[in-house]
């Protein structure tokens, strides 16, 4: 039988250092996370560990400023490393994202002394960062928050709740959305609280479907008390950089879409190859190989469109709508993906003994996080014929 292991992924990367960057990710996953994964996930332990040789190795700052630490990565770089990651285990590279998320606040909008006393920690001192925008009746209308920060002289006293928080409870900063003013969006204040914070606790993580490696939790803060100097932004600015964060973030999301969708095509020509009935294997069975086909296809588009939005990003243009695009088009593809490797694997792909149903009861996350598809819809919709109700 010929030997059809699956191989690298073909980039086309601009600099010959983004080329060792790839080679350098594409050794730890392969010696750190891909051994332990499956087994790992189905224990559901957070590999806090493979975090720190992350941030040690320099992959936790990528698209940030070398002044700060960072690697100084352009995001059609740092998005394939992503993919890298999450291809091997989608709890690390979709933590490396929500990392990227929770750091994007400050790295933005904060002072140059506010960036340079916290930032070089966030990107290489080894701690790890959680977002923290939705609540439990907050969730698609993000803009009802109910969280409230209230000024007390030189501090800010926050009460309320966080919900869906990834790294919840196990985050050494928290990059948090509270009500300062008015309802709506324009009350809306972004804080840098830190993880240790006296009347901050995290509920038990969410029992998940999948993804049960990486700990969701609701986020109580309980009369926490921070200081104006980590208010980020101006007062009434919260919700405008949070929207920008999740432009961004919305390409780490289908960038990681894409490499579970290719872990599992990988997995699905694999066992075809492997697989004999009726005297061949049933990767000669043309309807099988025409499911392989349009999955490979549906990829390929994926990664090119996110690839777009990012060199769009890269370029300083406008990029939310090719976000919101790349986002819903990745995180569709690696649900219809991933179902049909567990079809072709059949019988198998519906054990554990197989990843495929791993990749599928994951797939599944990310048409929900960092808004739903259906929230991606009317946003791009919103580019095309103006807002609603006009």
């Amino acid at each position: 039988m010929p030997d059809r292991a699956p191989q690298p992924v073909d980039r086309q990367l601009p600099t010959d250092e983004a080329r060792d960057l790839i080679s350098l990710v594409r050794d730890i996953a392969q010696r750190e996370i891909a051994p332990s994964a499956a087994e790992e996930e189905d224990a559901g332990r957070f590999p806090r560990e493979v975090f720190t040789l992350l941030s040690d190795s320099g992959l936790l700052g990528l698209p940030y400023d070398a002044e700060y630490g960072g690697g100084e990565q352009p995001y059609e770089v740092y998005l394939q490393v992503l993919e890298e990651l999450a291809a091997l285990r989608l709890t690390v590279g979709l933590g490396v994202s929500v990392h990227t998320l929770a750091s994007y606040a400050l790295a933005a909008y904060g002072t140059k002394e506010q960036r340079g006393e916290h930032l070089p920690a966030m990107l290489g001192g080894g701690l790890l960062g959680a977002y923290c925008l939705s609540e439990p009746a907050s969730g698609s209308d993000a803009a009802s928050l109910r969280t409230k920060a209230v000024r007390e002289g030189d501090d800010w006293v926050i009460n309320g709740t966080k919900a869906w928080i990834t790294h919840g409870g196990i985050a050494d900063f928290y990059t948090v959305m509270a009500r300062t003013g008015e309802d709506g969006p324009r009350g809306i204040t972004a804080f840098l609280v830190p993880g240790d914070a006296e009347g901050l606790s995290a509920a038990v993580p969410e029992k998940k479907m999948g993804l049960k490696g990486s700990p969701t939790a609701q986020v109580h803060l309980d009369g926490v008390r921070v200081s104006d100097a980590r208010r980020l932004g101006d007062e009434g600015q919260g919700f405008a950089i949070a929207l920008s964060a999740l432009d961004s973030g919305r390409l780490g999301i289908a960038a990681c879409a894409i490499g579970v969708a290719q872990a599992a095509l990988d997995e699905a020509v694999s066992y075809a190859a492997e697989r004999r009935q009726f005297g061949k294997p049933i990767a000669d069975f043309q309807g099988l190989r025409f499911m392989l086909a349009d999955m490979a296809t549906q990829i390929e588009a994926g990664r090119a469109l996110y690839l777009s939005a990012a060199r769009l990003r890269d370029a300083g243009l406008p990029f939310a709508k090719q976000a919101a695009m790349a986002k819903l088009h990745c995180t569709d593809t690696v649900m219809r993906v991933t179902t049909d490797a567990v079809q072709i694997l059949g019988g198998y792909g519906y054990t554990a003994d197989f990843p495929a149903e791993r990749y599928m009861r994951e797939a599944k996350v990310l048409q929900i996080v960092e808004g739903t598809n259906q929230i991606q819809r009317m946003v791009i919709a919103r580019h095309l014929a103006g807002p609603e109700g006009r």
